[in-house]
């Protein structure tokens, strides 16, 4: 019998100063994790001090809001309902702005874990995660202080950031601009290393692409 822990130990909720805040955390000793970042404007990854998942919502939206979490074939599937505001002010706002919710997601993870990261139109930003690591989102931007374990990224169109020292490159944009340190590329970058195991890709179409190796003068 397979043998599967998942708590939630705590919920809460409030609201200060017209944002609101909703939290969740809960341990679990299974290794994959896929998030669903629909509703979002942006999202930061970051490593877990503890062995427990630690997820922040903070939204401008006074509606519920709801964190969701479910196992599914031994892994975890992570997401989010923001309710919308209805009212003639809304409507309005709506025309006249795409970032109508405000709603932000801090996720602390426990060091080592396999995430895969789904959106469309959204930032993200992973705080030096040590765990292998797949975004696959239409438009936004990426940003990774530096690259920890394996990382895969699939982007349509925005731009990238990232800290590549000592890591296995292969990135390519069909209309984007590549640019490593102070040097422009065409198409594709490769950079393969003989003591690395930690791998780098990039598929765009039209994302610009800005990477920087730290090397040595």
């Amino acid at each position: 019998m397979k043998a599967i822990f998942l708590i939630s130990i705590f919920f809460f909720s409030t609201t200060l100063f017209s944002q609101k805040k909703v939290m969740k955390k809960f341990e679990t000793n299974l290794q994959e994790i896929e998030i669903s970042t629909s509703g979002l404007d942006d999202f930061v990854i970051e490593n877990s001090t503890s062995n427990f998942i630690e997820i922040t919502l903070f939204t401008e939206n006074p509606n519920e809001q709801h964190i969701l979490f479910n196992t599914e074939n031994d892994f975890i599937q992570l997401g989010f309902v923001i309710e919308e505001l209805q009212s003639e002010e809304t409507i309005f706002t709506k025309f006249i702005t795409k970032r109508l919710q405000r709603a932000a997601v801090v996720v602390k993870i426990p060091k080592g874990k396999k995430v895969t990261i789904f959106g469309e139109n959204i930032n993200i930003e992973s705080k030096n995660y040590q765990g292998s690591l797949a975004v696959f989102i239409d438009e936004g931007i990426v940003k990774f202080n530096e690259v920890q374990s394996e990382t895969s990224i699939k982007l349509y169109e925005g731009s990238i950031y990232a800290m590549v020292k000592n890591v296995n490159i292969d990135v390519t944009s069909n209309i984007g601009k590549i640019k490593v340190d102070d040097k422009l590329h065409e198409k594709t970058y490769q950079n393969k290393l003989e003591n690395s195991h930690k791998n780098f890709t990039v598929t765009s179409l039209k994302a610009n692409i800005y990477l920087t190796t730290q090397k040595t003068q």
